[in-house]
């Protein structure tokens, strides 16, 4: 499929994401919360347990601000799998109050969990997204059937 700028419906919905960042060394991955707004993607700082108070993602974007989000989804039919690459670029931002009401719409833990004072904000640049609906080779049923 080719690029767009704007992530699938399904990949938004989405509970769960992988942030890539880059160090000097090596890339860094991990998994994210997130919600949209206003064509951007926001990964919340918050309250859950961290390994140390500044974290590495945080410290990868102020030395280098290009990041990956990779969203999947995975199923036992293989014919239902899908997967949407978002290449943009991140800044670390204050969470106001419209990212904090985004994040507790979409994520009902946040009654229970700070959300924090800071996010990591993305501006996307590229969307990259593939499905494998419609490619079944010859041969194989659909366990949907």
């Amino acid at each position: 499929m080719p690029p767009a700028s704007t992530p699938p419906e399904w990949a938004l919905k989405s509970a769960v994401a992988r942030l890539a960042t880059v160090d000097a060394a090596r890339p860094h991955l991990v998994p994210v919360v997130f919600c949209e707004l206003d064509g951007a993607l926001f990964i919340p700082v918050d309250g859950k347990p961290k390994s140390g108070t500044r974290l590495k993602r945080l410290r990868n974007i102020e030395r280098n601000p290009a990041v990956a989000i990779l969203i999947d989804r995975y199923s036992e039919d293989w014919s239902d799998l899908c997967w949407s690459r978002i290449d943009g670029r991140a800044d670390i931002v204050a969470t106001d109050d419209r990212i904090r009401a985004a994040l507790r719409a979409k994520y009902p833990q946040y009654e229970h969990v700070e959300i924090g004072t800071t996010a990591i904000r993305v501006t996307i640049e590229d969307v990259v997204s593939w499905s494998a609906e419609g490619r079944r080779p010859p041969g194989v049923p659909n366990l949907k059937q």
